[in-house]
């Protein structure tokens, strides 16, 4: 079963978080450039996790936001 992603806006700390799952302590950081903060799974490497700091202000630079990773997005299929 693929996970589904949740969003979730810190407005304290001004960060967008964008989850498959939540963070767990064994994974691994990267960052990514432009304040963007993967989090990987230890084992297989796949991005579980993005964190994208100082969001409002991204928002108030550009009309867009661009995440420097790519997507594979698609509607459950029902069982």
């Amino acid at each position: 079963m693929e996970a589904q992603l949740s969003l979730k806006y810190d407005r304290e700390a001004d960060i967008l978080y964008i989850d498959k799952r939540l963070p767990y302590p064994e994974q691994e950081t990267e960052e990514l450039g432009d304040d963007v903060i993967a989090r990987l799974n230890p084992v297989t490497g796949e991005i579980e996790s993005v964190e994208v700091l100082f969001f409002s202000t991204r928002l108030l630079r550009q009309d867009l936001v661009v995440l420097p990773i790519t997507a594979d997005l698609r509607l459950p299929v029902a069982a």
